[in-house]
C-alpha cells in the first residue's frame, strides 16, 4: 500500500511538472513574438486629397540645393554647428548610449573581491582571529530573454534620441529659413513704406503750391499732410519688428543679439518641383514619426520583459579564496576554499509587484500607440495643409498682381483728375493711395507666404536632416 502511494505521488508530481511546463511553453510562444509595424501607417487618406502615385519626395532634396541664397546657406550651417537645442540633443544620444552599455553589461557575470579579518572572543578569554581573502561571482542565465528585452528596449531609446536629434535638425533648418525670409519681407515692406513717405512728402509740397493758387482747399492740404504721417507711423513698427526678428534669428544661430547680414526678397526663388511622395515615406523621412515608433517599440519590449518576470530565473553564484586562522598561513594551499551554487527561483508571491509592473507596462504601451497615431496623423495634416496652401498662394499672387496694376492706375487717374476736374476731391486720391500701399504690402506678404509654404512642406515631409 505504501508502494502504491509512492507511485501515485510520483505520477502526480510528473503530471504537475508536465502541466506547468506546457503552460510556460504556451506563454513563451506569445512573449517571443517579435514587434510588427502598425498597419495603419500606409493609410491612403493621410494626405487627404493631395495623394498621388509619384514617389519623388521633396524631403530627399538637400537643404543647400533647396535654398539657393548663399547667405542663408551660411546661416543654416552656423546654426547646425552652434544651436544649443541641437547640442543638447546630441548629448542626450550619449546619455542613451551609456544606458545601453549598462543594459548590455547585465548579460555578464558580476565579480567582486573582499579581504578582511575577524576576531571572536568570549568574556575573559583570548580571541581567535580568522583572516580571509576571497572573490565572489554571480550570473543570471537569460532563459526567457527578459534581460534581452530590457536591452532591446534601451536600444530603442538610443534610436529615439537619435531621431529626436534629427527632428531638432529638421526644425532648425526650417526655423532659420523662416526667420531669414521674414527679415527679407520686413526689409521689403520698410523699403516700400519709405518710398511712399518720399512720394507723399513731395505730394504735400505740390499741394501747398496748389493751395496758394486756389486750386484746392485748405482741407485738402491738411488731408495730404495727414496721409504723409499715416505712412510715416508704419516705419517705427517695421523697424522694431526687424530688430526683434534679427535677435530671434541670432538666438537660433547660437550667437548674441545683433544685426544679421542678408540679401533681398526679390532675389529669392525656389525652382524645385514640390512633390510630397506617398504617405508611407513619412516613416523613412520624418524624424518625429520615427521617434514615436521607437517609443512604441520600447513599450513593446518593456511589456515583454514585465511578462517574463513571472517565469523562473536561473542564478549561478560562486565564491572562492583563502581562509585561515593564522595570517602567515593564509595563502597556503590548504587554506583554499570555494563554493558553487546554482538555483532556480520561481516567483510565487511578490506583494503584487510583478502584476502591477505588467499593468503599468501595458498602459505605457497603449499610451505610446495613441501618441504614435497622433504624430502620424498630425504629420499627414501638415503635409496636406502645406501643399494646398502653396497652390492657393500661387493663385493669390496672380490676383494680387492684377490688383496692384489697377490700383496704380487708380492713383494716377485720380491725381490727374484732381488737377483738372472739379468733380474729384483729394479724398479720392487718398483712398486710391491707401489702397495701393496696402496692396503692395500684402504682395510682399504673399511672396513671403509662398516661401514659407515651401519650407513648411519641406519640414513636414522630414527634409533637412539627411545632409
Amino acid at each position: 500500500m505504501k508502494k502504491m502511494s509512492g507511485n501515485l505521488k510520483i505520477k502526480c508530481l510528473s503530471a504537475a511538472i508536465v502541466f506547468f511546463t506546457t503552460v510556460i511553453f504556451l506563454n513563451s510562444c506569445r512573449i517571443l513574438q517579435p514587434y510588427k509595424s502598425q498597419s495603419f501607417v500606409n493609410s491612403k487618406s493621410l494626405y487627404r486629397d493631395q495623394v498621388n502615385g509619384d514617389t519623388a519626395n521633396l524631403a530627399n532634396v538637400p537643404w543647400d540645393s533647396l535654398f539657393t541664397d548663399p547667405v542663408l546657406d551660411t546661416l543654416i550651417t552656423e546654426a547646425l554647428k552652434n544651436n544649443p537645442d541641437l547640442q543638447a540633443a546630441k548629448v542626450s544620444i550619449k546619455k542613451a548610449e551609456a544606458a545601453l552599455g549598462q543594459a548590455k553589461a547585465a548579460f555578464f557575470p558580476t565579480f567582486s573581491l573582499m579581504a578582511g579579518a575577524t576576531n571572536q572572543a568570549a568574556s575573559g578569554a583570548s580571541g581567535a582571529t580568522v583572516a580571509e581573502v576571497a572573490g565572489s561571482s554571480a550570473w543570471e542565465a537569460d532563459i526567457w530573454g527578459r534581460i534581452r528585452n530590457s536591452k532591446r528596449a534601451t536600444y530603442n531609446m538610443v534610436l529615439k534620441s537619435e531621431a529626436y536629434a534629427r527632428a531638432v535638425k529638421t526644425q532648425l533648418v526650417a526655423d532659420v529659413a523662416n526667420l531669414y525670409y521674414t527679415l527679407l519681407g520686413l526689409d521689403a515692406q520698410l523699403d516700400i513704406t519709405k518710398k511712399t513717405v518720399l512720394n507723399r512728402n513731395s505730394e504735400v509740397e505740390t499741394m501747398k503750391v496748389m493751395k496758394d493758387n486756389d486750386m484746392i482747399t485748405g482741407a485738402d492740404l491738411v488731408m495730404s499732410q495727414s496721409s504723409l504721417y499715416s505712412a510715416k507711423v508704419r516705419i517705427p513698427d517695421l523697424e522694431q519688428a526687424i530688430y526683434e526678428t534679427e535677435n530671434a534669428l541670432c538666438l537660433v544661430l547660437g550667437r548674441g543679439p545683433g544685426p544679421v547680414k542678408r540679401g533681398k526678397l526679390e532675389n529669392q526663388d525656389i525652382r524645385i518641383k514640390l512633390s510630397q511622395g506617398i504617405p508611407a515615406q513619412l516613416l523613412a523621412n520624418r524624424p518625429d514619426v520615427q521617434e514615436a515608433e521607437y517609443q512604441l517599440r520600447y513599450g513593446f519590449e518593456m511589456t515583454k520583459a514585465a511578462r517574463k518576470s513571472f517565469y523562473p530565473s536561473l542564478t549561478v553564484t560562486a565564491t572562492g579564496g583563502y581562509m585561515a586562522g593564522d595570517v602567515a598561513k593564509l595563502f597556503n594551499p590548504s587554506s583554499i576554499f570555494w563554493t558553487f551554487l546554482g538555483g532556480l527561483t520561481q516567483p510565487v508571491f511578490n506583494a503584487g509587484l510583478n502584476r502591477q509592473r505588467l499593468k503599468t507596462a501595458q498602459a505605457d504601451q497603449e499610451q505610446n500607440l495613441i501618441a504614435y497615431k497622433q504624430v502620424l496623423l498630425r504629420a499627414g495634416k501638415e503635409v496636406a495643409d502645406a501643399v494646398n496652401g502653396y497652390r492657393n498662394n500661387q493663385e493669390k499672387i496672380s490676383l494680387r498682381a492684377k490688383q496692384i496694376e489697377y490700383m496704380e492706375k487708380s492713383v494716377s487717374y485720380t491725381t490727374e483728375l484732381l488737377k483738372y476736374s472739379s468733380t474729384t476731391n483729394y479724398t479720392d486720391v487718398l483712398t486710391a493711395e491707401a489702397g495701393l500701399l496696402s496692396a503692395q504690402l500684402s504682395n510682399i506678404d504673399d511672396r513671403l507666404q509662398k516661401l514659407q509654404y515651401i519650407i513648411d512642406l519641406y519640414r513636414s515631409l522630414g527634409g533637412g536632416w539627411k545632409y
